[in-house]
C-alpha cells in the first residue's frame, strides 16, 4: 500500500494499464506534456520516465482543439481494436462532442448487433468551485446517465479512483469518468499493484442506523464531515457514495434506507434532474413504505456558475447544508433526544 493522491491514481492506473495492454492508447489535448499531471509516471516507475518515454508517441497522442474529432476518433480507434483513453480536460467540453457521445459511442454497439465493441474511457475533470466562470465549471454527468449505452463513473477517493478506471479500462462498453477536481490532492491508501472494483458497486463509507446519507463525488467529504457532527449529537448516519452512476447500486441504497427509515442525497450537480432525483424516485419506488420523513436533496442551485468566489461559493452543497437535511428528516428523533436531557 502507498498513500497516494487522487491524481496521482488517475496516473498509477492509466499506466499500468498501457504497460500491461499495447492495444490501450492515450489521446488528448496536451496529453503528451502532462500539463494536468496524469500522464508523467508513477514514483514507482520514475526511472522509467513519463509516458512518452514510456510507451511512445504512437500511444500517446496530442490532438487538435476539437473535442468532436477527438471523441469520433476514440470511437473508431475502439471498433478497429484499440482501447482507447481520452483526457477530455473539463468536462465543459463535452458538449461539443455530443452528437458523437449521444449518437454513435452510445448507440454503435447496438445498432450493428454486437458485431462491434466500444472500449473506450473518456476522462473529464469538474473544474468546479475554482472560480473559472460557467463556461468551464459545469457537472454534467447527469445528462449522461440519461443516454442509454453509456457508463458513468464518479469517483470521490484515490482508491475508488485508481480501481474504477481500471474496470472502466477493460470494460468493452464506453465508459464516462468525471472527476472532481476538488478532490484532486485528497491522500488515500492504494495498493501498489493492479487491481480493479467493479462498475455499479456502492461503498460504504460509514455504518449506521439512523439515516442513509447517498453522496456524489466532491460531496462524499462534506457528507462524512456532516456525518460525524451529527454523531455527536446522537445521530447515526450511514454514509453511501455510489461510485457508479451507471449502472448505480440501487440495491444498496434502498436495503440502507430500509434499515435507517431516512434519505438525504448531497451531490455538486444541479437539482433538477440530477443524480439525486433519480435516486429520491429510485427509493420512493422501492422503499417507500419504510420511510419515516420525506426525502431531502441537498444540490447545486439551479442557475448559471458565477465567476465571482463570494458568489460562487454559495450555490454548491456545504457540510452545513447537509447538516441541515440531517437535521430536518431526523427532527423526531432529536426532539426526542433534546426531551430526555432536559
Amino acid at each position: 500500500m502507498s498513500l497516494m493522491t487522487f491524481i496521482g491514481a488517475i496516473g498509477a492506473a492509466q499506466q499500468e494499464a498501457m504497460a500491461a495492454d499495447p492495444r490501450v492508447i492515450l489521446i488528448g489535448e496536451d496529453v503528451e506534456a502532462n500539463v494536468y499531471g496524469t500522464t508523467g509516471g508513477s514514483k514507482q516507475r520514475a526511472e522509467q520516465g513519463d509516458f512518452v518515454q514510456q510507451f511512445g508517441k504512437l500511444r500517446i497522442r496530442n490532438t487538435p482543439i476539437s473535442e468532436e474529432a477527438i471523441v469520433g476518433a476514440a470511437i473508431g480507434a475502439a471498433m478497429t481494436g484499440l482501447r482507447p483513453i481520452v483526457d477530455l480536460s473539463y468536462s465543459s467540453f463535452l458538449y461539443m462532442a455530443m452528437d458523437q457521445f449521444v449518437n454513435q459511442a452510445a448507440k454503435n454497439r447496438y445498432m450493428f448487433g454486437g458485431q462491434s465493441r466500444l472500449p473506450v474511457l473518456f476522462r473529464s475533470a469538474m473544474f468546479y468551485g475554482l472560480n473559472t466562470g460557467a463556461h468551464h465549471s459545469d457537472r454534467p454527468y447527469p445528462m449522461f446517465m440519461g443516454v442509454p449505452g453509456l457508463k458513468v463513473i464518479a469517483p470521490a477517493s484515490a482508491r475508488d479512483a485508481k480501481g474504477l478506471m481500471r474496470a472502466a479500462i477493460d470494460s468493452d462498453d464506453p465508459v464516462l469518468s468525471f472527476e472532481a477536481v476538488p478532490l484532486w490532492g485528497q491522500k488515500e491508501e492504494v495498493e501498489d499493484g493492479e487491481f480493479t472494483i467493479p462498475l455499479g458497486v456502492a461503498r460504504t463509507r460509514r455504518e449506521g442506523s439512523d439515516v442513509t446519507l447517498v453522496a456524489v463525488s466532491g460531496s462524499v467529504p462534506l457528507a462524512m464531515q456532516a456525518a460525524e457532527e451529527m454523531a455527536g449529537r446522537g445521530v447515526s448516519c450511514e454514509v453511501i457514495d455510489p461510485r457508479t452512476l451507471v449502472p448505480l447500486d440501487t440495491k444498496a441504497i434502498v436495503r440502507s434506507v430500509l434499515k435507517t427509515g431516512r434519505l438525504v442525497v448531497a451531490e455538486p450537480a444541479h437539482r433538477t434532474c440530477g443524480a439525486a432525483a433519480e435516486i429520491a424516485a429510485v427509493v420512493a419506488d422501492e422503499a417507500m413504505h419504510a420511510l419515516r420523513a420525506p426525502i431531502k436533496r441537498v444540490c447545486a442551485l439551479n442557475m448559471q456558475v458565477p465567476f465571482s468566489p463570494a458568489l460562487e461559493g454559495e450555490i454548491y452543497p456545504t457540510k452545513e447544508g447537509i447538516t441541515a437535511a440531517i437535521e430536518a428528516v431526523c427532527a423526531d428523533q432529536l426532539d426526542t433526544r433534546n426531551r430526555r436531557v432536559g
